[in-house]
């Protein structure tokens, strides 16, 4: 054997072993990875992560950063702005990692375009838990996206926005100096919402209107009440929902028993300004008035697979004449309880056509008390309507003017007594 071809073999076992020490190394260390990720994950790794705590950027080790393991998108454009920021602004030492990663995932969510999918970190996380609980400060109202312009959807009933004359379908242009156009809802209402007896300035354009109004409203504590039960003339029952939330169904069925005691000969059920809240709520009443085994509403996922949500029973109001008010702030669960009642029963749908809020959220906890709300899918009215931005037009259109309002006038509930009375006869 020649010197070189020697030389050529040693260096080819050196390259052997090399490359075995390399791909060794490689899939160790990816064992490692696979291991240490499983351990993690079964002991809990959803660790909590303290909410008043500061991360400064330069001292903070980043993980889970290797591109590669998302081949087809280039994220490590995400790490060079990240790593930019580190470098070179000029508050580097102030910044909160924390935060950056807070607002990352808000911007994310963002750029689905859906205004209902969204970010809250443990701070939001925890108004929202009092929101469906019924308690929090604020001015009492609603908001959504319409029209890309952030929108009043409903002013609570008795809420300082109510009382301060903000009405469904108000667009707000401002809030105090912030202008709209670039916030998602959920930075709107951490703007608007602060400690009770502070004061908030909204500049909003009404329809109809063609001049921007200033209104300064006053926060306060705002307990919301689901239901509401009144008797009219002839003992014919003003029911009112004025939101789906956790004490829905308890306070709803209180309200029956009052109803069914006293002999009620019918119901107006007043959905207007009722914002909606959880599904499961809606599916509840509607199974107060709808046969068990009913389609209240069918939901339809990504894939455009529909599943039909059924009533679950207890129709003990269905044999009771009833109308439905709603208006442009009835959205979501009741427009599907109003759509249900209308489909399944032929109700009558009285005032103007709703708001038009045709998907169904999920809720999503996440470590560090954060969590997320993912649109999972749409829904239709058991009859297959898709209701989406379009609402649900009412069987009889009544509207109700500022002036009304002004003047405690409801030509609206005028109507549905009118109809009512019809149907006694």
């Amino acid at each position: 054997m020649q010197e070189g071809d020697v030389s050529e073999k040693i260096d080819e076992e050196e390259k052997n072993h090399k490359l075995f020490k390399r791909y060794f190394s490689f899939f160790f260390t990816l064992f490692l990875l696979i291991g240490s990720f499983w351990i993690g994950y079964t002991s809990g790794i959803q660790k909590q992560i303290p909410t008043d705590q500061i991360f400064p950027l330069g001292k903070i080790t980043i993980e889970n950063k290797d591109p590669a393991d998302r081949a087809e998108i280039d994220f490590s454009l995400f790490w060079k702005v990240w790593d930019l920021l580190e470098e070179k602004h000029v508050d580097k030492n102030s910044l909160d990692a924390q935060k950056l990663v807070y607002g990352a995932i808000k911007g994310i969510l963002e750029a689905t375009g859906d205004p209902y999918t969204s970010f809250f970190n443990p701070k939001e996380t925890k108004s929202f838990a009092q929101d469906i609980e019924g308690s929090f400060e604020g001015i009492g109202a609603e908001l959504g996206i319409k029209d890309d312009i952030l929108t009043v959807i409903a002013p609570l009933d008795g809420s300082p926005a109510q009382k301060a004359g903000l009405l469904a379908g108000d667009k707000i242009l401002k809030i105090d100096e912030r202008i709209t156009s670039d916030l998602t809802i959920d930075q709107a209402v951490e703007l608007i919402r602060g400690k009770r007896g502070t004061e908030v300035t909204l500049i909003i354009l009404r329809k109809g209107e063609e001049e921007t109004k200033e209104i300064r409203i006053t926060r306060a504590t705002i307990e919301i009440k689901s239901v509401e039960v009144e008797f009219k003339e002839n003992n014919i029952t003003h029911l009112k929902i004025i939101q789906f939330g956790e004490k829905t169904t308890r306070e709803f069925d209180a309200a029956m028993k009052e109803i069914i005691t006293r002999n009620s000969p019918a119901i107006i059920l007043d959905l207007r300004n009722n914002p909606g809240g959880f599904l499961d709520k809606s599916i509840d009443i509607a199974s107060r008035f709808i046969p068990r085994g009913k389609v209240v509403v069918i939901e339809e996922d990504s894939t455009g697979k529909k599943e039909s949500l059924y009533s679950t029973g207890g129709d003990r109001l269905g044999g009771i004449k009833t109308v439905i008010l709603i208006n442009e702030g009835s959205a979501s669960a009741s427009e599907i309880l109003a759509g249900a009642l209308r489909d399944n029963l032929g109700t009558k749908l009285i005032g103007k056509k709703s708001y038009g809020k045709g998907s169904v959220q999920e809720l999503i906890s996440l470590p560090g008390e954060s969590s997320v709300k993912i649109t999972v899918a749409k829904w239709l009215t058991p009859n297959g309507d898709y209701i989406m931005d379009k609402g649900i037009t009412p069987d009889i259109e009544v509207e109700l003017t500022t002036d009304d309002y002004k003047n405690d006038k409801d030509p609206q509930f005028d109507k549905a007594m009118e109809v009512i009375r019809e149907m006694l006869k």
